[in-house]
């Protein structure tokens, strides 16, 4: 996302709306080769041609079979159901992550105070906009994702991704706050906290100057590529010096730890970048006062 990192060599990626890879390409032979890049949900790809004179085109490559998304695919074994969404069988195709649930341990300095923000209405802990909650969720960085799970080559995964060189703030965080990812597949609504944006009482607050620790938790069965204007999110993905990224994508049932420095004075747009995500509610205001 614009920030440095140690070289690394993949045959393929993933990249969520909003993310950005710098990408070196090294032709081996003097022949065409396609650069192919297929949809999230394999029903269309888009193709470039590298080549050493015009008018040639290298093969394209099939879609691949479309991933199906059972229970356990979606993070499901670890999530529980509120109200209408129980009894449900929920075998949706291509929405997120994978089944695999391997606990990342991240090592902490020292225990920090959870600051949950507040939420007017709750149900089941969340908001009512939240049909789903995580009662496990676990650190999914070293997973590709669903449907490249089982591929014979080199798939890019979060644990990969090591800075550059060290970053200028290496304070210890101050102070913790978690959010939490919701949604409602069948009334379709998205929120953070169970509370869409037009239901907050005001912004997230962060204090200018501070170093804090943002978890995100995503409750949901969707992945969510979620996006901070303003500052950089120090992806604690058991790496040093840590990647810096502006979005972080989650997985179903994922809980993600970002170290943050606020060191931006103003009103901040924080939100799902997965835009008619946002237009339906995941969407909240960072002030940075």
């Amino acid at each position: 996302d614009g920030q440095p990192v140690k070289p690394v060599p993949v045959d393929e990626f993933r990249i969520g709306v909003a993310e950005t890879y710098d990408v070196i390409v090294q032709p081996k032979q003097n022949k065409p080769y396609t650069i192919y890049a297929e949809s999230f949900d394999r029903s269309g790809y888009v193709r470039g041609t590298l080549t050493p004179e015009l008018g040639l085109e290298a093969e394209v490559p099939e879609l691949r079979q479309v991933p199906e998304r059972g229970m356990a695919a979606m993070g499901m074994g670890a999530m529980a159901m509120s109200g209408d969404m129980k009894g449900n069988s929920m075998n949706m195709k291509h929405m997120g992550g994978n089944n695999s649930h391997m606990t990342h341990k991240m090592t902490h300095k020292k225990e920090l105070p959870v600051e949950n923000i507040k939420i007017k209405h709750r149900e089941s802990g969340h908001g009512a906009g939240a049909a789903m909650i995580a009662t496990n969720p676990v650190s999914r960085l070293h997973e590709p994702g669903i449907g490249l799970e089982d591929v014979d080559h080199k798939v890019l995964v979060y644990t990969d991704l090591v800075g550059a060189h060290e970053w200028p703030d290496t304070r210890d965080p101050e102070r913790q706050i978690e959010l939490h990812l919701t949604g409602n597949m069948e009334r379709y609504m998205w929120s953070f906290d169970g509370q869409k944006f037009t239901e907050v009482d005001g912004p997230v607050q962060f204090h200018h100057g501070e170093r804090l620790r943002l978890v995100m938790v995503n409750d949901t069965m969707m992945d969510h590529p979620i996006h901070l204007h303003g500052m950089w999110m120090e992806l604690e993905n058991g790496q040093y010096p840590r990647p810096r990224k502006h979005t972080i994508s989650l997985k179903p049932s994922e809980k993600v730890s970002l170290l943050i420095t606020a060191d931006a004075p103003g009103s901040w747009a924080f939100h799902c970048h997965l835009l008619y995500h946002m237009k339906a509610g995941m969407f909240r205001v960072v002030n940075v006062a």
